[in-house]
């Protein structure tokens, strides 16, 4: 049995890696700052041991597992090199790891958190699935046949794997402090597809993954009536979404879900896709899509009174749109309240129309203070520059909360990939008061 020491352990992969290894009988242990991250409940509930970082963590034996976010220089592992133990960065024990499952990679610009999650929760229902979802959670199976991961394009991460299948479900211009143009992002997409052993399931609706060039097949999703896979007879309601799929013109089966918005629907074909690809019966599809609880901060719903309180990640204008739309299908009688704090000086100067327009399809819009990144914690732009853009939105402080208050039968949306959760906090605070 490997002694796993894991530097960073709090990390959206780093967990539920740790999870994973600690599941199929590793001892795992890992450290990080004292600040509390969503991710570490899974920890936690596993009692894996997360200390605070300190060199005097290393000792002889261990394997040390180090989060792409921390420098060569940090000192654990330093003290690590010095013993002579084994380091290795996430991705490059990740795509190693893999290697002893069919491993599907997801991957794309948005919505890969919930198909990964989908994905696996199908898979589940029909072999032994482990899987690694970048909300944090993570499953280890003694005896999985499947391994099932999210694979992140930031930095060009994802090229240190080479798995058997690949869903890509878009191509969109993100990370501009990395990529410098939606044509860097495409090459990026470009080269995994090479590295893809088996078979791509993508998006036929995006006319980036349109263009992608592979030496596997490359199996097309979407509503066009050109794809392989095409939803058809969309039935939208407050209860979820039902829609026929049909394969390469022929009927297939019809199938319900309980999510909203069209981008639920395309997740879900690119999760029936792929398992028609591994023959997985469609009553089995349909039941683990039925079943399927989400992942976390993404539509996260919490009742308090005769309010809804929705916490989800959305923090790029494709991802905004595509909440509101989500909430208005399930809550069409309602106000729709959008609560928004950009993650990143870089991303919100560069979007900074783009917010405006999609953030103003709600009904009401507060701001929060723009979150930084421990690669960027500072910047000229403030909130009040997006602000000025969007017509009655307000600026929010944890300390002014009860602005909300003011809206009666609304589903308020906190968004975003920083801490907003503490301003819905505070006004939760508020209502159970």
């Amino acid at each position: 049995m490997t002694k796993y020491h894991f530097t960073g352990i709090k990390g959206s992969g780093m967990s539920p890696l740790a999870q994973i290894l600690h599941d199929i009988g590793n001892e795992v242990q890992g450290s990080d700052i004292e600040k509390y991250f969503f991710t570490e409940k899974p920890l936690h509930d596993r009692h894996i041991n997360v200390l605070l970082f300190d060199e005097a963590n290393i000792e002889e034996g261990m394997t040390i597992i180090a989060g792409n976010a921390f420098p060569d220089s940090h000192p654990e592992l330093v003290k690590a090199r010095e013993l002579g133990l084994n380091v290795i960065r996430y991705h490059d024990f990740l795509g190693d790891y893999m290697s002893k499952f069919t491993s599907i990679a997801v991957t794309g610009a948005h919505g890969k958190t919930s198909t990964t999650g989908l994905l696996s929760h199908v898979l589940s229902g029909y072999s032994p699935t482990s899987f690694l979802i970048g909300d944090g959670t993570g499953k280890g199976e003694a005896d999985a046949s499947n391994f099932v991961f999210e694979a992140c394009e930031y930095r060009r991460h994802f090229l240190a794997y080479s798995p058997d299948y690949a869903i890509m479900t878009n191509i969109d211009f993100d990370h501009p402090d990395y990529f410098q143009d939606i044509d860097d992002v495409f090459s990026a997409f470009q080269s995994m597809a090479m590295q893809v052993k088996k078979g791509i399931i993508a998006c036929g609706d995006d006319q980036y993954l349109q263009k992608i060039k592979a030496a596997v097949p490359v199996v097309y999703y979407g509503f066009g009536e050109h794809n392989d896979f095409a939803a058809r007879n969309i039935e939208k309601t407050t209860e979820g979404t039902s829609f026929d799929v049909f394969v390469r013109n022929e009927f297939y089966e019809r199938f319900t879900i309980p999510m909203f918005g069209d981008h639920a629907v395309l997740n879900s074909l690119a999760v029936i896709s792929l398992c028609h690809y591994e023959e997985v019966p469609a009553d089995i599809i349909q039941k683990g899509l039925e079943t399927f609880e989400g992942v976390k901060r993404r539509f996260t719903e919490t009742v308090i009174g005769d309010r809804i309180i929705i916490d989800d990640y959305a923090h790029h204008p494709t991802e905004i749109k595509a909440t509101i739309q989500s909430a208005r299908q399930k809550y069409p009688n309602r106000k729709i309240v959008a609560i928004f704090q950009p993650h990143t000086f870089t991303r919100t100067q560069k979007f900074l129309h783009e917010f405006s327009e999609s953030l103003s399809s709600a009904d009401q819009v507060y701001l929060c203070d723009i979150f930084g990144s421990a690669r960027e914690n500072a910047g000229t732009l403030t909130i009040q520059s997006l602000g000025d853009l969007i017509e009655g939105s307000h600026i929010l402080h944890e300390d002014t909360v009860d602005q909300l208050l003011s809206h009666e039968n609304a589903t308020y949306l906190f968004m975003g990939a920083g801490d907003v959760q503490k301003y819905q906090e505070a006004f939760n605070q508020k209502l159970n008061k």
